[in-house]
């Protein structure tokens, strides 16, 4: 009985010594404040200037490594990264919040429905672009994500014809 109290109390210590390292390893990353950045860090990441030093090191991380990364990528991709900075930086805390939020729950999809995910968003980045901005100005929808599938047919036929299906989008 001694022994498996001592062997309890073992894993409980050794436990709790993994988590205080694991806390002094997240503190422990570099967290450089704006001034602190490359002039070419900070040029790559101008449009995340007004936020930066008010994010946590494991997000300044991750954006210092695209900026090491940034002039070995193609220039369609490097204007690609600059807009998503930009749209990123300009939404309020909630609204990136409910982004990561989706993101979250889209990664755990199945992969049947992952994929009708993406060629939906394929077919919506192919619309014209003032087609898209009508559909930006509609209201959001109710839920977090769009429906991964359509509605069940009712069980009785009704007397009215079927509205005939609208392309995603639309």
């Amino acid at each position: 009985m001694a022994s498996q109290r001592r062997r309890a109390l073992t894993r409980i210590v050794a436990v709790a010594a993994l988590a205080a390292s694991t806390a002094h390893a997240q503190i422990g990353l570099k967290s450089p404040s704006w001034n602190e950045l490359s002039e070419h860090d900070r040029q790559v990441l101008a449009p995340l200037a007004p936020d930066w030093n008010h994010l946590d090191a494991q997000r300044k991380t991750k954006w210092l490594g695209l900026a090491k990364r940034y002039p070995s990528l193609p220039p369609d991709q490097q204007q690609r990264i600059q807009r998503q900075m930009r749209e990123w930086s300009s939404l309020t805390p909630d609204q990136r919040n409910a982004a990561r939020e989706r993101y979250k729950s889209l990664k755990t999809l199945p992969p049947d429905q992952k994929n009708e995910m993406r060629q939906k968003w394929q077919e919506y980045q192919s619309l014209p672009p003032e087609k898209r901005r009508e559909l930006e100005a509609r209201p959001p929808a109710k839920t977090a994500a769009p429906p991964m599938h359509p509605p069940a047919a009712p069980a009785a036929p009704s007397r009215a014809p079927a509205p005939a299906p609208r392309a995603p989008g639309q």
